[in-house]
């Protein structure tokens, strides 16, 4: 089972300094973190959960969509983010390793209490960062050594047949 982590949405939105000095919306805020977890998500080998607080909302229920290693909920009118996350990690078995990215410190303490682990936004945010130059460098680099083309990947006899039916 992959380790999970669970990240408070608008937290980590609202210590983004990038988003602030670029000025996005919030859903421009929302779908770039969507995007850098996703991207993450695809490097770590995390299920990764990201909720966003429909507390003042006027949703009548919880919404879940998956993109890829990465779940987002809404949730619903009256239900907070930290109370989603609270209970998501009460409910997720022991042996499942856990993580939950928030700076709120009530709702780090809460987690910790449930066998979690924590980091804060701006852990989560520099861990995105880091990850991301890691990836972009190995990729560089394969791609480097295999003449960066496919066909350099390719074993000799698989070659061979394709050449023979290129050729009819």
């Amino acid at each position: 089972m992959n380790p999970l982590l669970v990240v408070d949405g608008y937290n980590v939105i609202g210590a983004w300094p990038e988003a602030e000095r670029r000025s996005w919306s919030v859903e421009e805020s929302r779908n770039q973190l969507l995007h850098a977890l996703q991207d993450y998500g695809g490097y770590s080998g995390e299920d990764i959960v990201l909720v966003f607080d429909g507390y003042m909302s006027d949703r009548k229920i919880r919404t879940e969509e998956r993109f890829g290693p990465v779940t987002v909920i809404f949730t619903r009118h009256a239900e907070t983010a930290d109370s989603y996350i609270e209970r998501l990690v009460a409910e997720t078995p022991r042996y499942r390793t856990v993580r939950v990215a928030t700076s709120d410190g009530l709702e780090q303490s809460q987690v910790l209490a449930t066998g979690a682990t924590r980091l804060t936004s701006r852990e989560l945010l520099r861990e995105l960062r880091q990850t991301r130059q890691t990836g972009v460098q190995r990729a560089s680099a394969r791609s480097v050594q295999s003449g960066k083309n496919i066909e350099a990947q390719l074993p000799e006899n698989l070659k061979a047949e394709l050449e023979r039916i290129r050729r009819g």
